[in-house]
């Protein structure tokens, strides 16, 4: 894999830092960095969290991305990637996610763990994880892209905090001896019509074995998952657009229903 050159991670960061402050898609990075080359990708995720981190943002946990084929196909990839939540990400169900507040939102409904010890071990096993996770949540994701119409690689959702948005939790925490996330339907549906359906198994395999590769991935890379956090363990069905004044509801078999809403803008000179 070739180094990454520190001026293209640069320019990558600023041109997705630029996009994200003004609301206005950029172009793809990926002209920016060596071809396919995910760590440089990676490099450009880093610059942007240590400057959230700067900021005051608090990292909460981590998202895995790209684990179920039907998403796959949607966007041209082959593999999972990973990025990080911050707090400010979280919306409470039963707020409305403000209009305008991103750029090009997509719904994933989704398996999130919550930990109740680290995950330090290089190798984990299946035994560590449902030791190590205290319990699951359904969970709603919002993806969101800062690059123009969706038109990403791996390489560019990877440097993009692999597309993070914001994401809702569902509120009864149900322990892993209780479910079989493998199992488990997942219906998503869009304004009260089904839009997106899956399985546990749409998401490589099961949303544990999404969890394993992640956690080893990190531990790998010496940033292993850590008490408390949330995993977001990946889309169970394709994505479904959003926009303005669409509500969503899924339903996931053992863990219950999970919901968000989009508000509608109001009016020019409405209150004046």
């Amino acid at each position: 894999m070739t180094a990454p050159g520190p001026d293209g991670v640069a320019e990558a960061a600023a041109v997705l830092a630029e996009a994200a402050r003004t609301g206005t898609p950029c172009p793809p990075v990926r002209s920016l960095l060596p071809p396919a080359d995910l760590e440089a990708a990676y490099a450009v995720q880093r610059r942007h969290v240590a400057r959230a981190v700067a900021e005051g943002r608090r990292p909460v946990g981590r998202k895995i991305g790209l684990t179920s084929p039907a998403v796959q196909r949607q966007l041209g990839v082959d593999q999972p990637d990973f990025g990080v939540l911050f707090a400010d990400m979280a919306v409470p169900e039963g707020q409305p996610v403000a209009a305008g507040r991103l750029l090009q939102p997509k719904v994933e409904a989704e398996v999130a763990l919550v930990l109740g010890a680290d995950l330090p071990h290089r190798e984990p096993t299946a035994a560590d994880l449902l030791r190590a996770t205290a319990f699951a949540l359904p969970a709603l994701e919002i993806v969101d892209s800062r690059i123009a119409g969706w038109d990403i690689t791996l390489v560019d959702t990877v440097a993009d905090n692999a597309s993070c948005g914001l994401f809702v939790l569902g509120g009864t925490p149900v322990p892993l001896d209780r479910v079989d996330l493998r199992a488990a339907r997942m219906t998503l549906a869009k304004n009260g019509e089904t839009a997106s359906q899956g399985t546990g198994a749409d998401c490589l395999g099961s949303p544990l074995t999404a969890a394993l590769w992640l956690a080893a991935t990190l531990s790998r890379l010496g940033d292993p998952l850590r008490a408390g956090e949330i995993v977001l363990t990946g889309a169970l069905g394709p994505m479904v657009a959003a926009a303005e004044g669409d509500t969503f509801s899924a339903r996931i078999d053992g863990l219950g229903t999970v919901g968000a809403e989009f508000a509608t803008a109001a009016p020019q000179g409405a209150g004046a």
